[in-house]
């Protein structure tokens, strides 16, 4: 009987010890999947049945990824621009990363925006959009935008709208067409796991974002269509 306990006690003894880790482990997948259920049906694929907002907040990404285009930024810019042309928004918020010289992911995604035929006085720029966090929170604490439909990929418009829910924004999604690329699949959905999970603890702990600021204003294109 002796073996037997001593068995049991040792058995005992490193599942105490493994448990912690099993549900460390754990954690960062109950998030992602936390976060994919607590917004479906809130993000659309396609401008019909997508509700309307006066804003369409477009996440910022580089254009260039290691000296080749980023083959999440076309389909970003694309579908920012489709909202607008079919009357879903009436501007555009443009929220990236203007962290170091020469680089601007809001300039770049403007330019763009333009050359896809939006009237630049339609799109503001807000240049702090470092994090998914920043761009959600600023959207509403500097330039006043409440109601607003997030454009990004699919993983990014949830977790989006998993911040913007805690932060009292009214949101739905436009999710612009993913990469089809297995090789980026995988390595998109191993981070945005963990994304997910510093997107919970944000919540948690009660982030704010890098910079907050004046309050700023987002020009609207008028109801009646007019400039």
């Amino acid at each position: 009987m002796r073996p037997l306990r001593n068995l049991l006690f040792t058995l005992r003894h490193r599942w105490r010890l493994v448990l912690p880790l099993v549900l460390f482990a754990l954690c960062p997948v109950l998030c992602d999947l936390g976060i994919g259920l607590g917004v479906r049906g809130r993000v659309h694929s396609r401008v019909a049945g997508l509700p309307e907002a006066p804003v369409a907040l477009l996440l910022g990404t580089a254009k260039f990824h290691h000296g080749r285009p980023n083959l999440f930024y076309g389909p970003r810019i694309e579908a920012a621009a489709e909202l607008f042309k079919a009357g879903k928004v009436r501007g555009i918020l443009v929220s990236g990363d203007n962290g170091r010289v020469g680089y601007s992911e809001p300039e770049d995604m403007r330019d763009d925006l333009v050359a896809a035929g939006v009237p630049a006085r339609f799109i503001t720029l807000d240049f702090a959009g470092f994090r998914t966090l920043d761009s959600v929170v600023r959207a509403k604490e500097v330039f006043g935008q409440a109601n607003v439909i997030v454009v990004s990929q699919r993983f990014h418009v949830e977790r989006a709208l998993f911040l913007a829910g805690h932060h009292g924004i009214e949101a739905s999604g436009y999710a612009a067409t993913d990469p089809t690329s297995r090789r980026h699949f995988v390595k998109t959905r191993v981070r945005e796991i963990l994304a997910r999970a510093a997107a919970v603890l944000d919540v948690l702990i009660g982030r704010d974002p890098k910079f907050g600021g004046p309050e700023e204003t987002v020009t609207l294109k008028a109801v009646d269509g007019s400039g």
